[in-house]
């Protein structure tokens, strides 16, 4: 991409707040968004080939969305933890398979969506993000939903379309949780805790495409207290 172009976006961004630049075989995140410190609000840089985020990711601290789906990003910078403003980090087909502690910083997100990446286990430390509504781990390889589920906040968790066999009872007491997708796992039947169902807030319960089917969830304790798709 042309230099011309470049510095095109960047006056365009200065004014607006907003740098989108998306499917134009970027390598790199541009090291020119760093004269934008003050008042960038708004980054897409879906559908490029950026490999790494820079360490300079920090300075940034008035960001509140960052989008850099469908790159090929394989792990992200501890400065990540810098952005407190930040309330949206969608990295959706990345290569990601774990998030450094500094993410528990971010202390403003709301939406955090990691779908179509490499996490084997479900991301530890999320549970500081107070104000977490959405958590997408869809279409990842986790094979367990731990008991540190219980410390998210988060109102909706999409875990469709992962390897799960395994899910803690814990999730029960998740106080915030009202969605909960697990469509398309390994999941059995003797694998959902009747305490999800009743004794939960959880007021949606998505388990289409498991190891059982799903009317026999009418027989577990608590059935009638959740919703469920296609039952």
């Amino acid at each position: 991409m042309g230099n011309s172009a470049l510095k095109a976006h960047l006056e365009t961004s200065q004014k607006t707040g907003v740098f989108q630049l998306t499917g134009k075989g970027l390598t790199e995140f541009p090291e020119e968004l760093q004269k934008l410190t003050g008042n960038l609000r708004t980054v897409d840089l879906s559908n490029n080939k950026i490999e790494v985020l820079p360490e300079f990711i920090g300075v940034f601290q008035q960001l509140k969305s960052l989008t850099i789906s469908s790159n090929k990003l394989t792990s992200l910078p501890n400065d990540i933890g810098k952005l407190k403003k930040l309330e949206t980090l969608i990295l959706n087909g990345n290569q990601l398979n774990q998030l450094p502690s500094s993410v528990g910083q971010l202390k403003s997100l709301r939406t955090l969506s990691l779908s179509g990446n490499h996490f084997k286990e479900f991301p530890s430390g999320l549970g500081t993000l107070r104000q977490l509504d959405v958590l997408d781990l869809s279409k990842n390889k986790i094979q367990v939903v731990p008991a540190e589920v219980a410390e998210l906040q988060a109102i909706e968790i999409n875990l469709n379309q992962n390897q799960i066999s395994t899910l803690s009872p814990e999730v029960s007491r998740a106080q915030r949780l009202k969605v909960l997708r697990l469509e398309e796992n390994c999941l059995e039947l003797s694998s959902i805790p009747p305490s999800i169902l009743s004794d939960s807030q959880v007021s949606l319960l998505s388990v289409e495409g498991n190891l059982f089917e799903v009317k026999k969830l009418r027989d577990l304790e608590g059935y009638d207290k959740v919703s469920l798709s296609d039952v």
